[in-house]
């Protein structure tokens, strides 16, 4: 099975367009293949974003559109079962994205969520948010960083493999048609 582990940042509160996106290919229980770029977002930063994620405007005005970026990823994103750390966010902006510019890929998609995996194979924790998850596992992170972020979860995806999760039972359907609410 093939895992096309992702995450996104954005510019704005929105959370309709991208300012980077990171890509991490997880097979036979290793990173096979990795991708990490900016995003020309072509809308407004917030500030808030801005000291999150440390992406400016004018770092993002240098990057490729998410149309030009979606030639590249659309073979990727086809080829596995999409993983994210509270996947909904990240599939809603891709979703948002691929509206937004009028692209059309699937009415669905299939995906897993590490942040249910982790209360599964670890319900002690504290919480299962990234960072947390991260510092408990010792699995380096440069938080809000979308390439660190989807190394960080793809190591997350491998090291629930190994106690025994399957991810295809966390498999859930994501609407991307718009016909559902």
């Amino acid at each position: 099975m093939k895992y096309i582990v992702f995450d996104v940042e954005t510019p704005n509160r929105y959370n309709d367009r991208m300012s980077a996106i990171g890509v991490a290919v997880v097979e036979g229980g290793e990173i096979v293949q990795e991708l990490a770029t900016l995003v020309d977002p072509e809308t407004h930063f917030d500030r808030f974003n801005i000291e999150l994620t440390g992406i400016t405007p004018e770092a993002a005005a240098q990057a490729p559109t998410f149309p030009q970026l979606w030639q590249q990823l659309e073979p990727i994103f086809s080829s596995g079962l999409l993983v994210a750390h509270n996947a909904t966010f990240d599939l809603s902006v891709l979703l948002k994205c691929l509206r937004g510019y009028g692209i059309r890929w699937r009415d669905q998609v299939d995906y897993a969520c590490t942040v249910r995996m982790g209360r599964k194979c670890y319900p002690s924790f504290p919480n299962h948010k990234l960072d947390t998850m991260c510092r408990f596992l010792q699995i380096p992170l440069e938080h809000h960083q979308a390439g660190s972020d989807s190394r960080a979860c793809a190591a997350l995806l491998i090291d629930y493999q190994k106690h025994g999760l399957d991810a295809d039972a966390f498999r859930r359907p994501y609407d991307l048609s718009g016909r559902r609410k």
